[in-house]
Order: C-alpha cells, then structure tokens, then sequence
C-alpha cells in the first residue's frame, strides 16, 4: 500500500537465516542468490540478537546498503565527475535502495569497469567475478569486453581477463557446488523455469491477452538476436568505445528482455547510464527515463496492494500500461544515448 516493500527481513524467515541455517542446505528451499549474497546473510544472522531479530537483521543490511551507496556515489565521481551527481538525485534509485541486495553487486561491478578502462585487467576481472557470484548477469559485460580485447588485437589478454574470471568465479562458487549442489543450483532452476513475470515485457503481453506458450524459446531467441545485434554494431564503430560508454546496453538488453523486471534493477541501469553519458543534452532524457521508473515503482506496489486485497490499488491493464511507459521512457533515453556514442566514434578510423 505504501510502495515500501523489501525482500530482506521477508527472506530473513522464510530461507531459515533467522534459526542461522546454511542458506544452500536445500534444494527447494535455499536462498536465491548467488553465494555472496547467500553467505553474507548468513554471516550477518549471527550478529543478530534473538529479541527483535528481523529489525536487527534489515537494520544491519540497511547499514552495509547506506555503506554500498556512498561508495557508489565516490566511484561515480572519480568515472564521470560532471554527471556523478544525477546517482544519490534520482529518484527511482533513492525509492529502490533498500529492495534486495543489489548494490553489493553494483559496487563490484563498476570497479570491474573501471579498472578495465584503465587497463588494470587483472583487477577488474577479478571484480568482476566477484559481482558475478553475487547477481549473476554481469556475466553479459563479457561479450563488450572480448569485442574490445579482439578490436585491439589482445588476444593474450582476452584469454588472460577469461581465465582469471573463471578461476575467481569457481574459487567462491566451487565448495558450494560441491557440498551443497541442490541449493546453490536452485537460484538457476528458478531462472530457468519461471514464466512470464511482474514487470516484463511479457508479463504486460499477457495482461492484454497475447499468451506466449513457448516463451522460454522465444526468449532465448530475441535476447541472442539483440546482443547479436549490438556486437555487430560494436564491431561496425570506427573507434572502439570504452566498456564505460557501452556497458549499460547490455545491461538494458538484459534486464528489458528478461521474464521478470523487478523495480531495484534500476539500481544497476542508473549508474552504468551515467558513466556512459556524455553531453548535457541527454540529461533531459535521463530525467523522463527515472520518471517513468517512478511510475512503474508506484504501480508495481498498488497492483500488488489490490490482488492482496487491498481497498485500493491498481487494476491489471494500469500495471501493463506503467510496464508500457517505462520500457518506452528507458528506450528514448537509450537512443538518445546511442546516437551520441555512434556520431562520436562512427566516422574515426582504428
């Protein structure tokens, strides 16, 4: 009713954190996070006093997010100095901070940038690992990054970024595979399995009638067209951009594309927009994006509110319609953002 729901304290009973249970003991009722997200908790559950645990355990969260976001903020400063303000101003950002764990991935994720935009290889793959075992799709920045090493001819150094992310990437995740197979494997099961959901494309298809039975491949298939398709326009630039100025159309294609658009994404689609934008002009657009986050973050809660059996809420064609504006808010702002990055490094040579 009040557009004030968090996933932390409700996890905190359901996936048995509270009574300090190892978060991937089992297979149908594990935690659904990768593992940093999952031991993390898990570590803090046993900081937490017995009276007024579940206070105790999203205040603790709510520290280490504040902790996340400040961070973020510093971060945003020392990679794009003149639009680092936008980040702690947007609106969609402030009103989602405290959903999930998203900005302990977020964190991660932006150093890996950083750090390959100053050719610190190492380090950012490492951080990239590390964001990787904590929500997973940064996973889809690999595809920038081999077009950037193979444009450049590092062909060493791609195998190099490669390997070192997948020896980080098993070191955390292996000894959960091993010894708790069944749990860690759920959060893809989940993944995998799920039908059309709240926010996506989809889920708005449905509400207006148009049933897809065979999603999961058609899915597959548009999501492989369009980072194709970005790959080829990428190749197609004269001047290679840099993994800051291309890293939010992967993530934009993930997370437009996928069968469940949760609210807090835009806590990873707002920094990465920032440190790719480059001229004052696309400001304005970057405003109409977070509002229309703003009216898909109150719609979601008032749907919501009303199947709950609230008095009041939002009917089911509204909450299509708010999915509608949003996806379209984020594409004018995209375009906008593209068609800068394509005239500054279309018509330089290698």
């Amino acid at each position: 009713m009040h557009a004030c729901y968090t996933d932390i304290p409700a996890l905190f009973g359901e996936r048995g954190l509270i009574d300090n249970t190892w978060p991937y003991l089992s297979a149908s009722n594990a935690i659904e996070y990768p593992p940093i997200i999952g031991l993390g908790n898990w570590l803090i559950s046993f900081l937490v006093p017995a009276a007024d645990s579940y206070r105790w355990f999203f205040d603790l969260n709510v520290l280490l997010l504040i902790g996340c976001f400040i961070a973020i903020g510093f971060l945003l400063r020392k990679m794009k100095p003149e639009h680092a303000y936008l980040f702690p101003l947007a609106p969609a950002v402030i009103a989602s901070l405290f959903i999930n764990w998203d900005l302990w991935a977020v964190i991660t994720l932006l150093l890996s940038i950083y750090y390959f935009d100053q050719k610190r290889f190492d380090a950012s793959a490492i951080a990239l690992s590390i964001s990787i075992s904590t929500k997973f799709f940064p996973i889809v920045l690999l595809l920038p990054i081999a077009i950037i090493f193979w444009r450049s001819q590092q062909f060493k150094a791609l195998r190099s970024y490669i390997f070192t992310v997948t020896i980080f990437w098993l070191a955390i995740n292996l000894p959960i595979i091993a010894t708790s197979f069944g749990g860690w494997w759920r959060f893809f099961k989940l993944n995998l399995e799920r039908a059309s959901d709240f926010g996506s494309i989809w889920f708005a298809l449905d509400i207006y009638g148009i049933n897809l039975p065979v999603l999961n491949n058609l899915y597959s298939l548009i999501s492989v067209a369009a980072f194709i398709g970005l790959g080829t326009w990428l190749f197609k630039l004269g001047k290679t951009p840099t993994l800051a100025e291309i890293a939010f159309f992967l993530v934009l294609i993930f997370t437009t594309l996928a069968k469940v658009y949760s609210p807090q994404y835009v806590l990873w689609l707002t920094p990465l927009a920032i440190i790719a934008m480059s001229k004052s002009k696309q400001i304005s657009a970057f405003w109409i994006w977070q509002v229309t986050e703003m009216i898909y973050h109150l719609a979601i809660w008032q749907y919501l509110a009303l199947n709950q059996g609230a008095e009041f809420g939002l009917p089911a064609g509204g909450y299509a319609l708010a999915i509608l504006i949003r996806v379209a808010g984020i594409s004018w702002f995209s375009y906008k953002l593209a068609s800068e990055i394509h005239g500054s490094h279309a018509s330089i040579s290698r």
